[in-house]
């Protein structure tokens, strides 16, 4: 992504990621036990998923699960 490491550090200098994004991706993590399943999606929504997640920087992945968190969250608080 940087071509030299005075890149990135220039970079990081003006950018600094949402601490609460991060947070968000370990939450639960370290008291719940995973468990791994298998989700068939159409390959041009997990391409785009990966993107918007490096666009964040965090794991596809743990993006997801944040994602999912906050919808049931939200479905439960609305019954």
């Amino acid at each position: 992504m940087f071509d030299s490491e005075e890149a990135e550090a220039a970079f990081w200098v003006e950018n600094r990621p949402d601490l609460r994004l991060m947070e968000g991706a370990v939450a639960g993590g370290e008291t719940a036990e995973s468990v791994t399943i298998t989700l068939r999606i159409d390959p041009r929504m997990l391409a785009r998923i990966k993107r918007l997640a490096r666009s964040r920087y965090l794991n596809y992945q743990s993006m997801i699960k944040q994602w999912l968190s906050e919808r049931m969250e939200h479905e439960l608080r609305d019954r």
